[in-house]
């Protein structure tokens, strides 16, 4: 038997962050899903879960549990899928340093993801984006740090990891503005800032103040804004904006969704789909098409394109002596005549 203890420490702490060079994100991720696997796993078999052994985690265990997650924690299909790409992830690490286990790992590697709907992501108008960035209070140093990161947010289209992951020296304010932002896989894009953006992110470096970490936005503790912390912020700014912008009621805004906004606004403006694609730093542009999908006028412009030859007019008559009675007796129950051919029978 095999203590898996050990290889799921060197896995968070050696295999992801410094052989794969994956983000802090990354890394809470797969923890979290190790985190529910071992609690239903020692739930189930009556060990403690730093006593796990690495053969008691076996196929059925590991389907077992993405039905748990599925219909006792009620997550949806996605999730699911993401959950078990991180124990696969993990069973690879294993296979190299535990072969004995290797037909075990194996069956679970072959564990199918589950087919999702591919939805359309949420996005804003531009009307109910107006109304979100001007819900924070610019006379205060909450309200100037939560304006800038809301302008930043729909402009640049940064993932929330990418917000509040900048640091200052990040920004550059010269007479050409930029920042420079770190992507997934470490991959970096530089990106220009318009007029009001830059605007914001001056007023709030004017009140930042020195700070013992190098991130840009600080929380209430005067440390560097975590992911749940903006949440929170726009969750906040979003049910104000509802008062003066009714669409915003019931529509359910998280931080990616100032994402998928950028997204649609730079593609109206542009029409240029691989314009996207670099603005938002995606590594492949087949995950940009989805916004082709989300604009009308795309679809209307193609209908405009599309030109049919015109119809015939005519009249269907049926042949057969049965559809010529039924046909008949419609059209005098629809007319309610009595008598006259109406009486006529087969």
């Amino acid at each position: 038997m095999t203590p898996i203890a050990p290889h799921i420490e060197a896995f968070l702490r050696e295999r992801l962050p410094v052989e794969r060079g994956a983000s802090e994100h990354t890394t809470s991720s797969y923890s979290t899903a190790f985190q529910l696997l071992f609690e239903f796993a020692s739930e189930r078999l009556k060990v403690p879960p730093s006593q796990l052994q690495l053969e008691q985690i076996d196929a059925p265990v590991v389907l077992d549990f993405l039905v748990h997650l599925e219909t006792t924690r009620g997550n949806r299909a996605s999730t699911r899928n993401v959950r078990l790409a991180a124990i696969k992830s993990f069973m690879r690490f294993v296979e190299h340093r535990v072969p004995s286990a290797l037909e075990q790992i194996r069956r679970i590697l072959a564990i199918p993801a589950k087919k999702t709907d591919e939805r359309l992501p949420i996005h804003l108008t531009v009307e109910e984006t107006e109304a979100v960035v001007k819900v924070p209070d610019p006379t205060t140093r909450d309200g100037i740090r939560d304006r800038a990161m809301l302008y930043l947010g729909f402009y640049a289209g940064l993932r929330v990891s990418e917000l509040v992951g900048l640091c200052v020296d990040d920004l550059s304010l010269g007479s050409k503005p930029i920042i420079l932002v770190r992507g997934k896989g470490r991959r970096q894009r530089a990106l220009p800032l318009d007029t009001q953006t830059s605007k914001a992110l001056r007023a709030w470096l004017a009140i930042r103040g020195e700070a013992p970490v190098p991130e840009l936005f600080l929380n209430a503790r005067g440390v560097n804004m975590t992911r749940s912390g903006f949440e929170y912020i726009l969750s906040k700014h979003v049910d104000s904006a509802t008062k003066t912008c009714h669409t915003l009621v019931g529509k359910r805004v998280s931080p990616h969704t100032l994402r998928h906004t950028c997204a649609v606004i730079t593609l109206q403006a542009t029409g240029d789909i691989r314009k996207v694609s670099l603005w938002l730093g995606h590594a492949n542009s087949q995950t940009t098409d989805i916004y082709t999908r989300i604009d009308p006028v795309e679809f209307l412009d193609i209908s405009k394109a599309v030109i049919l030859p015109n119809l015939r007019r005519g009249r269907f008559q049926p042949r057969d002596r049965l559809l010529a009675f039924l046909k008949q007796r419609s059209l005098c129950g629809a007319q309610n005549r009595p008598g006259g051919d109406c009486q006529r029978t087969l």
